[in-house]
């Protein structure tokens, strides 16, 4: 707690104001802010009630725990491309961690049996892997094939998984209860957001001609096209947004390990009030790109 409050104490109104007064300034404001943030979430992640959990997170919680390391692992390295100016990365990485986001809260949410489900999911190619071996690949005899075959024993000794305990992932098509990602998405925010963030961003994984057209061709005046060899410059729309998915992951988290307590609850709640208010100072300033 001593960390974050040594974080929390850089922000006083002064400093705050004065950050926020060109566009400028908000931009450069807001690198140093999510940084901050990112540095919380660590933080947050290290919290133990020694009681519940004198040395670490059982099965039922450490699924949860590995998502919301993702997440402020991915918004560290988004904070790094944002200080280079490099929103095509950002769009990037962006993607992974709403998705880190989205399935921790839902998980937050739910029963063991979910929990359950959301392990054994992620033993789909595994799987496949242990077929190949007894249908007679060759690939298994090679040192990388043995190590690879080795990881995957390991972790399915540590789950005291054996292979005919998937056949209700396989009859939901190794999806989360069945469910698609949006159907994960729209029971944890608002289902028009998906189009406008998540889905979008799809483009930015798999690639698309739009996403060409946006970040790495150049309109000439004949109608045809060249290439843009630079990258794009980033702002707020590209960091702040992205925010808003990752607060309520942590706060239920510390109420899950009964490690909620007023302090923890007032940084969250400060974390929402400063990004909120850069978006929205942000907003009123921006006119576009030749603005």
């Amino acid at each position: 707690m001593d960390e974050i409050e040594a974080i929390i104490s850089r922000y006083d109104e002064e400093y705050v104001g004065d950050s926020l007064k060109s566009l400028d300034d908000i931009n450069r404001f807001t690198g140093t802010f999510v940084k901050d943030v990112a540095e919380i979430y660590d933080c947050i992640t290290r919290v133990r009630n020694i009681e519940r959990n004198p040395s670490g997170f059982d099965l039922n919680d450490a699924p949860i725990l590995g998502l919301l390391t993702r997440i402020w692992k991915l918004l560290k390295e988004i904070v790094t491309y944002y200080e280079k100016d490099n929103a095509e990365i950002i769009s990037i990485l962006e993607r992974p961690l709403i998705e880190a986001a989205i399935t921790a809260e839902y998980l937050l949410m739910s029963d063991s049996a979910v929990i359950d489900d959301y392990r054994k999911c992620s033993y789909k190619d595994r799987l496949r892997m242990l077929r190949e071996l007894k249908e007679g690949s060759r690939f298994f005899e090679t040192k990388a094939g043995k190590r690879l075959l080795k990881s995957v024993q390991e972790k399915m000794d540590l789950e005291g998984f054996s292979e005919d305990d998937f056949k209700e992932q396989k009859k939901n098509r190794w999806r989360l209860q069945g469910k698609t990602f949006f159907d994960i998405f729209k029971t944890i925010t608002d289902e028009d957001l998906y189009k406008y963030t998540y889905g979008m961003m799809s483009e930015s994984i798999h690639g698309s001609w739009n996403e060409s057209m946006d970040w790495c061709l150049q309109k000439n005046e004949d109608e045809t096209f060249s290439v843009y060899p630079f990258y794009h410059e980033a702002d707020v729309r590209y960091i702040s947004p992205t925010l808003k998915f990752c607060n309520e992951s942590y706060r239920l988290w510390l109420r899950r390990i009964d490690c909620e307590d007023e302090n923890m609850t007032n940084v969250l709640d400060w974390i929402e009030r400063v990004n909120n208010r850069i978006f929205m100072i942000f907003d009123q300033k921006y006119d576009g790109p030749n603005g």
